[in-house]
């Protein structure tokens, strides 16, 4: 392990986790009950959650354990981390089922905050006041503006225990995280574990035998390759490894100093485990006391584009696992007042933009959001992002998938909004690329080596060609809108003036084909993908307008206007309009319209959102508004953009209130699905995906908050290099197995 970098006082690091920080628990109060509640929450691969009310009562799962859905297998995908703290004596469980012997300490509340799962128990016993409060937060510092602490594979576990009888406690603390989450497949894949010397800190790691780097893509799999870290400040705190559960079993008995430790070579993912133990301390009437558990997971290498294996953007400057341990550790006073800070504002400005409801949803999509994606550095340094289709296909860089996800990367600064765009982009413009129109996807993740869905690189089956060219040229314009000029279309210009070519010969009445939602099949005529056609034209106009190109800017928006209104005619039927324009008696949500406001194209005219809006009203189901009028199911990130487009409150709240109903009372507890069923409150298939980032979408209509969350932006990226060499070559490299039909 390298250690020739920084190393911080340790003094700092012993001051920071060793609980003389200030405390402040936060206001607990939500209407929104988690489905599955994240505890680490950092990439597609360093995603646990608990799928309970309590954390006591299941054990932590991997996003992708979803044994529980209807049409999935029993197969389980354990990532466990396991946690016992010792009150006066007696030991409590805090976090998963082991030991069943352990009685489970009464947790009172569970709060998700954009940065922080915060869950608050005491030990009250029956018929008595509790003595003890402990506070338990998880806290993945998620910060927007920073994509060096963005990008950082960390999350922080801190106990804070306090006294409420004014009297003094003893305290103390177990955590252990398990061998299952470094290997996809626990039953048939072993791991070693290490010690590693990193001044300061008390420090464990687990990691598979067999380092298989970037060596395996797909949708619902864990990671083969990395090493998976537990820090803590080492005045404080000892270590061990062990295969079973006898050592953890052992805390609080007088048989804990002997019992047996220690991994001899290689032992089964399922049962070797990484433990930390905090010596017994004291709980002052006076103030809290705090500790905090590191735990970390450095994957050396993140993702494979064209060729090139690419490092984790907190990598790119030769920092190594023991350099992120150690500035995580030195850097956590500052990102728990940050985060503090951080949460409080957006949840303040989110309630403001769309009330409580609102502010909870975008609460539990936010770390999801940025956790089902990967920054990478690029060979100029430059932050590059990932994102995973997660229970789709696993299609990496996908434009149906983060042109929903865009709000959330959108209103924070051109850094974010660009990060997904120039990869996609460097892909689009090289000869690899055959087509008129843009790709669907890079690959499968972690692998973006080309286009894997429908006809890949070699045909036209199951291509979404105005879905995606419209995408990008709304996502052009919208970059362009937050910046005030063109320059990063500039980039790209003839690649987007093909596009926009191709959506005025192809966009008005869509062939029959799909788009984003191809779950509900092809179709012809789509009256909503002919709106997106319209505003990817406007975007253009809007777009040569900027670069000062006036002529070419009022040949497109012409023909956006006219589009338009022929649109308002002949998808006409009656009190709403059609799902396609051949098929009166139709009807679909119009969600691609919400780019006419935010972008002030002002295109369509606004009774037909007044009037699309009067229908959905009396149309919605008890759990949400259905997508169309073929299935009872909805689109959580298209619902969201659908409630805005009136930008009148009273719809806005009557579209997003079914809608917290559903993830308040669905029976399947997963990570935050985006497609269910609005009668029955059943999930239809999609979790843990980037697409929730969507229902951000409102804080883009509010011009002055959009401004605000931008100008924060630190790492101002720019001067992204190219497609690595050898690859803008017309050959395509060999693929992966074709992808199936997504979703």
């Amino acid at each position: 392990m390298k250690t020739t970098h920084l190393r911080l006082p340790l003094l700092a690091i012993a001051l920071l986790l060793a609980g003389l920080q200030p405390f402040s628990p936060p206001a607990l109060s939500q209407i929104l009950r988690p489905p599955a509640v994240p505890l680490v929450a950092c990439d597609p691969y360093f995603s646990i959650w608990s799928a309970a009310d309590k954390l006591t009562d299941v054990d932590t799962t991997h996003w992708s354990d979803v044994h529980n859905l209807p049409d999935k297998p029993d197969a389980r995908r354990f990532n466990r981390i396991l946690s016992q703290v010792s009150i006066d004596g007696k030991v409590f469980r805090v976090l998963g089922t082991q030991p069943s012997s352990a009685p489970a300490l009464p947790q009172k509340s569970v709060a998700i905050l954009p940065t922080r799962t915060i869950c608050v128990f005491d030990n009250a016993a029956a018929g008595a006041a509790p003595t003890v409060r402990l506070t338990l937060t998880f806290l993945t510092p998620a910060l927007p503006d920073d994509v060096d602490i963005l990008s950082r594979p960390v999350t922080y576990i801190t106990y804070a225990f306090e006294s409420l009888d004014a009297k003094p406690h003893a305290a103390a603390i177990q955590f252990t995280a398990a061998g299952d989450i470094t290997v996809s497949d626990a039953a048939q894949q072993t791991v070693t574990g290490s010690t590693p010397k990193v001044p300061g800190l008390t420090t464990l790691s687990l990691g598979a035998k067999d380092q298989r780097v970037l060596g395996r893509s797909g949708d619902r799999v864990g990671i083969d390759w990395g090493y998976l870290y537990l820090a803590a400040d080492s005045t404080l705190a000892t270590g061990a490894l062990s295969t079973g559960l006898d050592y953890q079993n052992s805390f609080g008995t007088p048989n804990a100093a002997t019992a047996k430790t220690g991994i001899n070579g290689a032992v089964p993912a399922s049962q070797a485990c990484a433990t930390l133990r905090f010596a017994p301390f004291t709980i002052n009437a006076a103030a809290p006391a705090t500790r905090t558990i590191i735990l970390a997971y450095d994957d050396l290498y993140s993702i494979q584009y064209f060729g090139k294996n690419l490092r984790p953007y907190w990598r790119r400057n030769g920092w190594e696992a023991a350099d992120l341990l150690t500035h995580s550790a030195a850097d956590y006073e500052s990102l728990r007042q940050r985060c503090e800070t951080f949460d409080t504002q957006l949840l303040t400005d989110l309630a403001a933009a769309g009330g409580k409801n609102y502010a909870d949803l975008c609460s539990l999509a936010y770390r999801q959001c940025f956790a089902a994606g990967k920054f990478v550095a690029d060979a100029n340094g430059q932050p590059l992002q990932f994102c995973k289709e997660n229970t789709s296909n696993g299609c990496i860089g996908t434009s149906d998938v983060f042109y929903p996800m865009s709000p959330l990367f959108l209103l924070n600064g051109p850094t974010l909004a660009k990060s997904f765009i120039v990869p996609f982009m460097n892909y689009a413009a090289s000869k690899r690329w055959p087509f008129p129109f843009a790709p669907h996807d890079l690959g499968q993740y972690p692998i973006a080596n080309g286009q894997v869905y429908g006809g890949r690189e070699q045909g036209l089956n199951n291509q979404m060609p105005v879905e995606e060219s419209g995408n990008l040229l709304i996502l052009f314009a919208a970059i362009a809108h937050m910046e005030g000029n063109a320059n990063f279309a500039d980039l790209y210009w003839p690649t987007l003036e093909k596009w926009a070519d191709y959506l005025k010969q192809k966009g008005y009445d869509p062939e029959n084909q799909l788009c984003t939602d191809d779950f509900a099949g092809h179709l012809a005529h789509n009256t909503n993908l002919s709106i997106k056609a319209i505003m990817g034209l406007g975007s253009f106009a809007k777009l040569c307008d900027m670069r000062g190109d006036k002529t070419k800017a009022a040949e497109y928006r012409a023909l956006a206007q006219n589009f338009a209104q022929r649109w308002v005619k002949e998808a006409d039927d009656g009190d709403h309009y059609r799902l396609a324009f051949d098929k009166p008696g139709t009807w679909s949500q119009k969600y691609n319209l919400v780019w006419d406001r935010i972008l002030d194209l002002n295109l369509f005219p606004r009774e037909v959102a007044r009037k699309e809006m009067d229908f959905y009203l009396k149309t919605q189901n008890p759990h949400g508004l259905p997508l169309d009028n073929r299935k009872t199911y909805t689109k959580t990130d298209w619902t969201t953009w659908t409630a805005t487009l009136t930008q009148n409150r009273a719809d806005f709240d009557a579209l997003i209130a079914p809608m917290i109903k559903f993830y308040n009372t669905s029976p399947q507890r997963v990570p935050m699905s985006d497609w269910y069923f609005t009668d029955t409150a059943e999930v239809k298939g999609f979790i843990a995906r980037p697409v929730v980032g969507g229902v951000f979408i409102q804080m883009l209509h509010d011009k002055a908050a959009w401004s605000k969350y931008a100008a924060l932006d630190q790492t101002k990226a720019a001067n992204w290099a190219p497609l690595p060499p050898g690859y803008m070559t017309a050959a395509p490299m060999k693929a992966p197995k074709a992808a199936k039909k997504k979703k």
